[in-house]
């Protein structure tokens, strides 16, 4: 009998693959869903990423070890962030790639904490956080995610005794599930708490690109002393549809890149070239590609939210993210009502205790479908409202 190791009891199967097996059962009987489930882009790539994706690809010579990132990426990412957000980086020593984000937020815990050292994360959170935790043995502390704080943590809510285990604070904004936005004075404070704890900082800005007001992404790197304290991640995933080509980095602060360089040179040997050559054109055009995105989401956050609100749910409309956070329309049992939305309407959403305890009366819903189909799943969702 094959047993598996004591650390797997950390990985039990989750809601994700429940809901997936169920969805699978419903189509096979026939049914038509309308998934919003998953933030998985739906647009495709831009034209000019596809085309030098298979430009690349054709050639011979694409298809060698890169060994972390090329030149040509590192330097695009440089260039993104002086254009974007007014960060200026060493391409050399303070952007290093993953093959995701999922993949660098995994590993990342590895690198800084001890088993027993504490990390300090949201609730509700992104769940990889929770993963890269448990891998690297050590312990969570939560800060909840309330509206009352319009779903911003609390730093000063923090107890002293936690703040001197801790090695590493993450945030997510906007995040996953909760699209919260910060603003300078956020992460001034946590510049600050860091500084005063000797706390490594992650940002992960996998959604910067979904911002709804402003002009620019908004960086925690471009926040005055954000480089001494710590890094941010980003991917190319959902800004540029890149989701399955697994591309990402990670920048800022240059002796946390290169501690994350030693562990990465010893886990994999670079993605594949041409990804990387699309990865910089994508980030190249940036202005161009992100500026369709933003008006397609923007028109879809106003449909969903505003047809939602007519039905009796309670949804505020976010400045940014690719998600909606909502109260479900009665009680606080999310995964019952997910199941039952799924049979009585077709449309599939996230219930928020997948996230943590403190998602519980909370659905996700992915902005993850044309306009057309998401009027549809409001109309779908009035008729069972009433009911369930």
């Amino acid at each position: 009998m094959i047993e598996p190791s004591a650390k797997m009891t950390a990985f039990q199967p989750s809601i994700f693959s429940d809901l997936k097996q169920y969805t699978e059962r419903k189509r096979n009987e026939g049914a038509e869903l309308i998934d919003l489930s998953l933030g998985s882009p739906d647009l495709p790539p831009d034209e000019k990423i596809r085309n030098v994706i298979a430009e690349e690809s054709a050639k011979s010579s694409s298809y060698g070890y890169t060994l972390g990132g090329t030149k040509r990426f590192n330097e695009s990412v440089s260039h993104y962030y002086a254009r974007r957000s007014g960060v200026q980086l060493d391409p050399e020593t303070e952007i290093l790639q993953t093959m995701g984000s999922q993949e660098g937020l995994v590993h990342l815990p590895l690198a800084f904490c001890n088993p027993g050292d504490i990390v300090i994360t949201t609730n509700p959170a992104y769940v990889a956080y929770e993963a890269g935790i448990t891998l690297a043995g050590a312990i969570p502390y939560y800060m909840p995610l309330i509206e009352e704080n319009g779903f911003l943590p609390d730093i000063e809510a923090i107890p002293e005794e936690v703040a001197k285990k801790a090695k590493l604070i993450i945030f997510n904004l906007p995040g996953n599930p909760v699209p919260a936005m910060p603003d300078d004075a956020f992460f001034e404070k946590v510049i600050a708490f860091s500084k005063q704890y000797n706390i490594v900082v992650l940002h992960d800005a996998a959604y910067s690109e979904f911002y709804f007001t402003g002009t620019k992404p908004f960086s925690f790197l471009s926040v005055p002393g954000a480089k001494d304290v710590g890094i941010e991640i980003n991917s190319l995933s959902k800004s540029f549809s890149l989701a399955g080509a697994r591309i990402a980095y990670i920048a800022g602060n240059a002796s946390m890149i290169a501690v994350l360089k030693q562990l990465k040179s010893n886990l994999d040997y670079g993605v594949f070239a041409p990804v990387q050559e699309a990865a910089a054109t994508a980030l190249d055009n940036a202005e161009e590609i992100t500026g369709r995105l933003r008006k397609e989401f923007i028109h879809r956050r106003d449909i969903l939210v505003n047809g939602l609100n007519d039905i009796g749910w309670s949804v505020s409309k976010p400045d940014g993210g690719m998600f909606l956070w909502a109260k479900i329309p009665a009680g606080t049992d999310d995964r019952s009502f997910v199941f039952e939305a799924i049979d009585r309407s077709g449309v599939v959403m996230i219930p928020g205790s997948a996230f943590g305890t403190g998602g519980i009366g909370f659905v996700r819903i992915a902005l993850v479908q044309p306009s057309n189909v998401l009027t549809l799943a409001v109309e779908r969702l009035k008729k069972i409202i009433p009911t369930i």
